[in-house]
């Protein structure tokens, strides 16, 4: 069994880089506190059968980081209201052409890799700058460059 010292030392070593990573998946502080407390507990229960031979420790909570923001999203959908009618002077060829465009784009993203369409979704949803997203991945700029670059090669496809 695990000693509190060791639980302790896990706590610390990765507890900033997990919340790191759900702040760049999701924006409620109160959502990213509550996944991390339910991310050590699995931690906690399960360091015991943690091997070293299958994964680095840093890969195998990385992964129950991954899996519990799975099931986040699983159980948490949101949906937001669509209006009845349009605003503006927009005609119906053009909320068609809005619609189809919309589509590619969710047809290009989904054929993204996770790490490209994060990339693009931090980039030109959230506003980040190039310099912000290598930071907030942990990943230099040079590749965000290099993966926002083949994010779009592949986009370009779509439309």
């Amino acid at each position: 069994m695990a000693t509190n010292e060791q639980m302790q030392a896990v706590y610390c070593t990765y507890h900033s880089k997990v919340c790191g990573y759900l702040r760049s998946k999701i924006n409620n502080v109160q959502d990213i506190e509550d996944l991390a407390a339910d991310i050590f507990v699995k931690v906690y229960e399960k360091l015991d059968t943690f091997d070293e031979t299958k994964a680095s420790l840093s890969t195998w909570i990385y992964t129950i980081a991954r899996n519990t923001l799975t099931d986040f999203f699983r159980t948490h959908k949101t949906f937001e209201e669509i209006p009845q009618t349009m605003e503006g002077d927009s005609s119906i060829e053009e909320n068609i052409c809005n619609t189809e465009m919309l589509d590619a784009l969710a047809d290009a993203l989904e054929s993204l890799d996770e790490r490209e369409r994060d990339i693009i979704i931090l980039r030109f949803y959230k506003g980040k700058t190039l310099k912000e997203i290598s930071e907030q991945m942990g990943i230099s700029y040079a590749y965000v460059k290099v993966l926002q670059n083949k994010a779009f090669a592949v986009m370009k496809k779509y439309f």
